[in-house]
């Protein structure tokens, strides 16, 4: 995927500010007619590109609705479990606890160069990839998100799980069964964020300011987001899986209510595919045949699917982190390092690096970096709810304390014990339909 060249507006706009400062100081006249004009010809360029039409044949093939996206599937299995088996607390009790490592581990480096990662790993005497949490991080007592201090990331000093986006997300999904019940619609998404969600980034801070304007939620992901592609919805596909195990269809459809919110084809499809695979990983005994099933539910000509079969095409050439971000780098030139194209990749490699070596795929995919707390999260749910709990090694979750942080408005703490009963009762629900 080749972009068009684009110049560095950043630096041009820096030197924009700098020279009209200093030209001031000189006492140069006319600055401000000229910062308008340039402001009405940059507003100008925006409005053409919005306005730019898009090739039709690709919009066809890479439909937005349901009921459209489902004819262009793949053959699939749909349904693997027509109820739910003994091994699904066991495996249930894996995904999660895979997701919160995966998640725990990759927030204090989010998006850190890896040779910044490899400097850390180094100072604090660690391997690397990380076998286990940081030892110590850089700004301790910072707050992500005005709560958890990065400190509580490390093995020293962690008392529960953590803060973060995508542990709020997973959470979101298990209060919107329980309050809409599984048929919920994206109406009954949309006032659930409005309830509990505080702020958001990127598609979902657009989102949520559209619905807070007074935006229907069906359009609500649809005006001005350029993010509607991001990973924002993928990181949201959990829930899903978890409530519809050996479901992969229903967990899909389920993934389309939520991520149609906020999101737009490739975000739609990462969201869908990952909910998929996630179902399936409760029935399979390896994460690559989780990812195979996930790909019968999103449309087969889609950019996702072909960035999907081509990453498993390959993954036998990629060995370790270093591979796969250089496989990433060159292939995605110029994509943003969090789009769902290029992390998609990252987390199917740290699952075909590791298998079912939990550790490992934790590691290994922290360790290729862009956006790692999250491709790390659902690279554990897959492998975790592969081999459950007793394939989880106890340092990954022996500080949890039985406790999940939380910023969600009136919801501050979770009994982790009690999220496990929670979604069992709501797969009961699911597969009584």
């Amino acid at each position: 995927m080749a972009y068009p060249p684009i110049p560095d507006y950043r630096k041009l706009l820096e030197q924009i500010t700098l020279y009209t400062q200093l030209k001031h100081e000189y006492g140069a006249p006319g600055l401000s007619a000229i910062l308008r004009q340039a402001e009405a010809d940059l507003k100008k360029a925006l409005k053409r590109i919005k306005q730019a039409p898009v090739d039709q044949a690709m919009a066809r093939q890479e439909p937005s609705a349901l009921d459209h996206i489902r004819p262009r599937r793949p053959p699939g299995p749909r349904r693997l479990w027509q109820q739910l088996a003994p091994s699904y607390r066991t495996r249930l009790e894996g995904a999660l606890l895979a997701r919160f490592a995966g998640c725990t581990l990759g927030a204090p480096v989010e998006g850190w160069p890896v040779e910044r990662m490899e400097a850390l790993a180094r100072e604090n005497n660690q391997a690397f990839p990380p076998e286990d949490y940081w030892e110590a991080v850089p700004a301790p007592l910072e707050r992500r998100y005005q709560l958890s201090p990065r400190a509580a990331y490390t093995r020293r000093h962690m008392d529960g799980v953590p803060v973060d986006d995508d542990i709020a997300y997973t959470l979101l999904g298990l209060l919107v069964v329980e309050e809409s019940g599984p048929e919920f619609t994206v109406e009954d998404n949309g006032r659930a964020w409005l309830r509990y969600l505080p702020y958001a980034c990127t598609a979902e801070d657009v989102a949520l300011r559209n619905l807070r304007a007074g935006m229907p939620a069906s359009r609500a992901g649809a005006r001005d987001n350029p993010f509607c592609e991001w990973i924002g919805a993928d990181i949201r596909s959990d829930p899903w899986g978890y409530m519809a195990p050996g479901w992969p269809e229903r967990a899909a459809a389920m993934a389309w209510r939520d991520a149609f919110l906020s999101h737009r084809r490739q975000g739609i499809y990462g969201e869908m595919f990952f909910a998929a695979a996630i179902a399936a990983a409760f029935t399979v005994d390896h994460p690559v045949e989780a990812l195979e099933i996930g790909l019968t539910e999103i449309p087969r000509q889609c950019a996702l699917a072909r960035t999907v079969r081509w990453a498993l095409k390959v993954a036998p050439q990629i060995s370790n982190y270093r591979d796969a971000r250089a496989a990433v780098d060159q292939r995605f030139a110029g994509m943003h390092p969090v789009h769902t194209l290029n992390n998609a990749c990252l987390t199917i490699w740290g699952l075909t690096i590791g298998g079912t070596d939990v550790t490992r795929v934790l590691g290994e995919t922290v360790a290729m970096g862009l956006d790692n707390d999250c491709t790390a999260a659902t690279a554990g749910s897959i492998a975790g709810a592969v081999v459950g709990k007793g394939g989880i090694p106890r340092h990954w979750y022996r500080k949890f304390n039985n406790t999940v942080h939380s910023y969600l408005t009136g919801q501050p703490r979770f009994v982790l014990s009690d999220l496990i009963e929670r979604f069992i009762r709501q797969a009961e629900r699911i597969f009584q339909i």
